[in-house]
């Protein structure tokens, strides 16, 4: 029995942009710091979710803190809070438009990556690859061998790789300045690479 592995991969350009609007506010009570957040993050979803369609953008909200500010002595001195709120899908012109006409929030980071459909069709074909190429190579080392077959004992498939957003970039809140012009940002997306393994025995025959 011999042991044996191949490797599938497909380069794919990437389909699905996610960004992130973020707001913070500072002041002497918890409670009005927190309503403060609210109004800025329902105006936006306001705005956005006349937008919304997806596959080509779907709105949710994103992180929501609250966190005292302490003074020289360790006392509570204030109360601060961060909101954002995430575009995210296929259709780049639509969100960062939707993002330059949300007032009060800025862009705090964005990251490119594959959506669903287009990550399980690269896969399906790095899948066909690795097994072909397993194939093969189980073919080429029987007849090396001097076997006229061999019979597959087991196998197990992995894949690797394009399934979720790679790190974002970060962004400086003053990029803000032109989206809230009406400018909407520009976004240029990269690739993904989709992998898949396959590994197994064969029995030569």
């Amino acid at each position: 029995m011999v042991q044996l592995s191949a490797a599938g991969m497909v380069e794919v350009q990437q389909d699905q942009l996610v960004l992130t609007l973020g707001t913070q506010a500072d002041g002497k009570d918890a409670a009005a710091v927190q309503t403060q957040l609210r109004q800025v993050v329902d105006a936006a979803l306001q705005v956005a979710r006349r937008q919304a369609e997806a596959p080509h953008m779907e709105v949710r909200t994103g992180q929501f803190s609250l966190y005292p500010r302490h003074g020289k002595n360790g006392e509570i001195a204030g109360w601060q809070g961060r909101a954002e709120l995430v575009l995210q899908g296929r259709d780049f012109g639509r969100i960062t438009a939707t993002a330059a006409r949300i007032n009060g929030m800025a862009i705090a980071n964005l990251g490119f990556g594959l959506s669903r459909s287009e990550r399980e069709r690269a896969e399906g074909e790095a899948r066909a690859q690795a097994i072909e190429a397993f194939k093969a190579r189980a073919g080429e080392i029987s007849r090396a061998f001097g076997f006229g077959s061999y019979l597959l004992r087991e196998v197990s498939v992995s894949s690797h790789g394009g399934g979720g957003m790679p790190a974002p970039r970060v962004l400086a809140m003053q990029a803000k300045a032109a989206a809230m012009a009406d400018a909407p940002l520009d976004v240029e997306p990269g690739k993904s690479t989709v992998e898949v393994s396959v590994s197994g025995s064969v029995q030569m025959q």
